[in-house]
């Protein structure tokens, strides 16, 4: 069986006095180049969720309707993904979303990129997980070495592939109880990103996100919350599921072996923020 972990708008319909009018259709999705690089189309598709949330929430509207228990058949897939808290958790993202003011786009940041980079390279070959260094160094840490500063979040995505995929675990955010993933992308404070993917040993694919309310994660003194010092977070949350059981825990610990048997893919994912 395939093994998925989730991270993870309303249409108007009105009709005039002599003639009914159809509802007005979801916002384009602004165009990506054909060569566009993963982490472009990554960042592309965090900018359409902040910007169009209702709309977005209507494309989930259809996910739901994939759903058979807590298993999800895309079409084009043979084999089912498995969620810890099947339609419940789409449910959730749906309601938050329709209530959700459009945000403006985040901007990409060179530093924050490379940073980004940098881990996904580290971790991939050597199939680690997390935030942490192997020199101990935190996601600040990691992108003040790229000649910026602490002030960032950062979200990790394992065994994703697919821009859409990646982006919509992070909204929906499937047995995270805080839906951290969610509330990084749709921080007000934050204003740039940058985003860093690779192959994985152990989960065939990773993609990380750093953000920041700059473009290299200095502070930004317009706001008193990056006026003070902050001290590195714990991870906000972590998960990892293999045959239906989520485990949760608030320490920067390794994944736990999950080994996937022949034909079964595992989604592992991560989320700290560091903005004290």
């Amino acid at each position: 069986m395939r093994i998925f972990l989730g991270f993870a708008v309303a249409a108007a319909c009105w009709s005039g006095l002599a003639h009914a009018e159809a509802a007005p259709g979801p916002a384009p999705r602004a165009p990506v180049a054909a060569n566009a690089t993963l982490e472009q189309r990554v960042l592309a598709e965090i900018n359409y969720v902040r910007a169009h949330p209702r709309d977005y929430a209507d494309e989930l509207r259809h996910y739901r309707s994939l759903f058979r228990g807590r298993l999800v058949y895309e079409p084009g897939d043979s084999i089912p993904l498995a969620t810890n808290e099947g339609t419940s958790a789409v449910d959730e993202a749906i309601a938050w979303l329709d209530r959700q003011a459009p945000l403006a786009p985040l901007a990409p940041g060179s530093v924050l990129a490379a940073a980004a980079l940098d881990h996904a390279r580290a971790q991939g070959p050597r199939g680690l997980t997390g935030h942490v260094s192997t020199d101990g160094a935190s996601p600040g840490d990691r992108v003040r070495r790229r000649g910026g500063d602490i002030y960032v979040g950062e979200t990790i995505s394992y065994g994703y592939d697919r821009p859409d995929q990646v982006v919509r675990a992070f909204i929906v955010d499937d047995g995270v109880p805080d839906r951290g993933h969610r509330e990084l992308i749709f921080d007000p404070e934050f204003h740039f990103a940058g985003v860093g993917c690779g192959m994985h040993a152990r989960f065939r694919y990773l993609c990380v996100v750093d953000y920041a309310g700059t473009v290299n994660g200095a502070p930004d003194f317009a706001s008193p919350i990056r006026q003070r010092p902050a001290a590195p977070s714990r991870a906000r949350t972590r998960r990892a599921t293999y045959q239906g059981i989520a485990s949760n825990s608030d320490d920067y610990d390794d994944a736990p072996d999950l080994t996937p048997e022949p034909g079964e893919t595992i989604v592992y994912e991560e989320v700290v923020e560091e903005i004290g």
